[in-house]
């Protein structure tokens, strides 16, 4: 039996009567907030959406069925929520394939390390389970959310599929596609399947739309939907018609999944299963996602090394006290150090991040020795990503943009 609420959507006088009550946070596609600047209750968060927690055992099984160790998300609780992976690896184990499905709203020049979290890890999920991907560039949607010209957001698109493909995937098991170029023909067919389940009022109760937005936002969700059907790839999947997909996201995507799955079994679909994530922290707190408007909020790929060392220093808050000798007294308050935080993203060793977690919670390592080893570990990761990124051409992002088969996909 699901553990979920994939039908708790509001009628429009419901949301209109809870516009007036304050929520105590925030999260959906568009706007994530904690209560009061306070940070994201992850918790509370699973019992409204209805997702379930992604406990330990699971872990396990993805590492047994892999023959390897699970990726420092999985196992570090980066990745914390899901809907029905169990089912998905109950039917790889019977010898039954599935496909990725992730994407990438182009906003912005260039990514932030918030952006590289799902991309990293749906690589290593691509290498683990040997599986096809594909990878939606949303251009239209961020054309319609942040007055962004067609052709910016265009152009941003192709610019951050550069990115996408410096994280190593495999050409041969992967298709990223621009719904500026790709929707039509059976994905379009798969829209307007999905649109004609979807009412009014359950758009309103999922999105929050209003009578000020304008019709093509209220049109986008089938948009994003459709690519968890295998039946709106007929290049890769003309023969695969029953292959399930599995979803690694942000928690903040799961709206639009909760009403895919509610459409998905009335026009002959699985219902999509999803992995979700956390949202990695700004620089100055864990109160919601980084603010592309401030650049000192997060570490971008583009940043030099001088760069990150003065963002780290400067702005990472810490949870040290507010003197040598109060910190050697009481240590370090790893609830909202964000040096640590970082560390525990991208320090790959698990015996090095529990010295630091120890050393630093006993007040025995201060802060400025945390933060000179962040610079270091991300100084490194920037640096390797921008040397894949420059060796990333036009002609490589139109060979994994080109609308073909992928004949050896499961191999």
């Amino acid at each position: 039996m699901e553990n979920e609420r994939d039908n708790n959507t509001n009628s429009v006088a419901e949301a209109t009567k809870n516009a007036d009550v304050k929520e105590e946070q925030v999260v959906n596609p568009w706007e994530v907030s904690g209560k009061d600047g306070e940070k994201i209750d992850y918790d509370k968060l699973i019992d409204k959406f209805g997702c379930q927690r992604l406990e330990e055992p699971l872990v396990r099984r993805v590492e047994r069925l892999t023959s390897r160790p699970a990726h420092v998300f999985l196992r570090r609780g980066v990745f914390f929520a899901h809907r029905d992976l169990n089912e998905v690896l109950d039917g790889y184990e019977r010898g039954e394939k599935f496909y990725l499905y992730t994407g990438r709203g182009p906003s912005s020049e260039a990514l932030h390390l918030g952006h590289l979290v799902p991309f990293m890890f749906t690589k290593y999920l691509q290498d683990a389970f040997k599986v096809p991907l594909v990878i939606q560039l949303t251009d239209d949607e961020k054309c319609m959310w942040k007055n962004l010209t067609v052709e910016e957001s265009y152009r941003l698109a192709r610019e951050n599929a550069k990115d996408i493909i410096a994280c190593g995937f495999d050409i041969t098991r992967t298709f990223i596609f621009s719904d500026f170029d790709y929707v039509g023909g059976a994905f379009y067919k798969n829209m307007v399947r999905v649109a004609k389940c979807v009412t009014f009022n359950k758009v309103v109760g999922i999105f929050g739309f209003t009578g000020e937005d304008h019709i093509g936002k209220i049109s986008f969700p089938p948009v994003q939907a459709v690519p968890s059907f295998p039946s709106s790839f007929p290049h890769l999947f003309s023969d695969k018609s029953d292959l399930r997909c599995l979803i690694p996201c942000a928690i903040d995507q799961d709206p639009y999944f909760r009403m895919t799955r509610d459409v998905a079994p009335r026009i002959g679909h699985h219902k999509p299963a999803l992995i979700e994530s956390s949202f990695f922290p700004a620089l100055q707190g864990e109160s919601g996602k980084m603010s592309a408007s401030d650049p000192n909020s997060a570490i971008y790929v583009t940043d030099s090394a001088k760069d990150i060392k003065n963002k780290v220093n400067r702005y990472a808050f810490s949870g040290g006290q507010d003197s040598i000798e109060n910190h050697r007294k009481y240590g370090a308050n790893l609830e909202v150090d964000i040096p640590f935080k970082y560390l525990s993203f991208f320090l790959d060793d698990d015996a090095e991040l529990e010295h630091i977690r120890k050393e630093y919670g006993a007040g025995r390592m201060l802060t400025g020795e945390v933060k000179k080893r962040l610079i270091e570990v991300l100084t490194e990761l920037v640096e390797r990503h921008c040397k894949a990124r420059a060796a990333v051409t036009d002609e490589m992002v139109d060979a994994f943009m080109a609308v073909r088969p992928l004949p050896h996909m499961f191999d």
